[in-house]
């Protein structure tokens, strides 16, 4: 089982409205696809994240000539060698050495894993809240109320990108809206220090449908963390763009945070990745994964989701949500599934169990033009 073939998909779109965060305001998305062949014909897909220029040359000129001849099966020296290259890139090899290792043994990945704990998962809808409209309040209060309308039970909309009177003007009006029944979580995308987060205490502490407060502090001030974490009754998460599971340890020893948000295009594998999920459940911390950059990756998400022991013996807490992008990007459907009640039903079927959609990936496909 020979690999004998990849061929790479960088995919580009360019916003017609740009919309962001506290980090900025976003005029274009991107995605970056694989797919391996063995000289047996089986198939497997990764996807991973970087800018497009950069990750299309590493593949091009040194990943792809060094995959070509290896074992398939080989999937923890490959991608041990990857990493050191450009971590990124193991990802999304990863994915695929383990989508062509459930198919050729007949197997789901989620059977390969050594089975599922539940069939569906629940899913989040996540905003970028912030656009360039002088009513961009209005803009974010309107896409909320159509995820609402389309059966999502819990959202997550941004702070930090504005000043904290007009944030908290913002999410009053989003209360308003959720009336209580909708679960909210605040991203602040690591924009405050301790002291503007104490200005939000007192609201913080007038609602109970707050999912969690995610990183209003820069991640690696993990003291930082764990005193605040003693002064809020507000969950705290945080951690998408750590890289390595050893990397997450001093939060969980120092019980920094409530939950952590693990990203599979930002570790170093999708075998790591599931290592940070078995590490939390250690330590009891709650793992609320980060899945904001691309269909594939939040595929495999919700696939470990699916394969991580119940958080609790209650029905409605036995698993932690998956982040959803509900924002405009055409590269979510690039597979066949979509949340029904706040809720993904997983595939059956070998590998993945679902196609790509071929026809997008050629209509995206990146012109190599430069972009900013």
């Amino acid at each position: 089982m020979l690999i004998r073939k990849i061929d790479t998909f960088p995919l580009f779109y360019r916003l017609p409205k740009p919309y962001g965060d506290a980090n900025g305001m976003k005029t274009y998305r991107t995605c970056y696809l694989i797919r391996i062949t063995t000289n047996s014909g089986v198939e497997g897909w990764g996807e991973c994240i970087d800018w497009l220029p950069t990750v299309h040359k590493g593949f091009q000129e040194r990943i792809i000539p060094y995959l070509i001849g290896k074992c398939a099966a080989d999937r923890n020296t490959i991608v041990s060698t990857l990493k050191k290259w450009h971590s990124r890139s193991s990802a999304a090899v990863s994915m695929a050495l383990t989508e062509i290792l459930a198919k050729t043994n007949h197997l789901s990945v989620c059977d390969l894993w050594g089975g599922k704990f539940r069939e569906k998962v629940p899913v989040y809808a996540s905003f970028q809240s912030y656009s360039d409209e002088s009513h961009w309040q209005k803009v974010s209060l309107s896409g909320i109320e159509q995820a609402i309308n389309e059966g999502f039970n819990k959202i997550k909309v941004k702070i930090g990108g504005k000043s904290i009177s007009e944030d908290q003007q913002h999410i009053l009006k989003v209360q308003e809206v959720l009336q209580g029944k909708i679960e909210l979580a605040l991203d602040a995308n690591q924009s405050y220090d301790a002291i503007a987060v104490l200005r939000w205490q007192s609201l913080l502490a007038s609602w109970d449908n707050l999912l969690w407060l995610e990183e209003p502090l820069e991640v690696k001030r993990v003291t930082e963390y764990a005193a605040l974490r003693q002064r809020l009754s507000t969950p705290l998460a945080g951690g998408e763009n750590i890289g390595t599971t050893a990397d997450y340890l001093p939060i969980c020893c120092q019980h920094a945070l409530d939950f952590i948000t693990p990203d599979p295009m930002h570790e170093k594998g999708i075998d790591g990745y599931r290592d940070t999920l078995s590490l939390a459940r250690s330590f009891g911390v709650r793992v609320t994964p980060h899945s904001y950059d691309g269909a594939l990756s939040r595929l495999y998400a919700l696939m470990a989701q699916a394969c991580v022991e119940p958080w609790s013996k209650m029905e409605h807490d036995a698993i932690e949500p998956v982040e959803w992008d509900a924002m405009e990007n055409p590269f979510t459907k690039l597979l066949p599934l979509y949340p029904t009640n706040s809720e993904i039903t997983l595939p059956s079927g070998s590998g993945i169990g679902l196609e790509i959609d071929l026809e997008l990936l050629a209509f995206y496909q990146w012109d190599g033009n430069r972009y900013g």
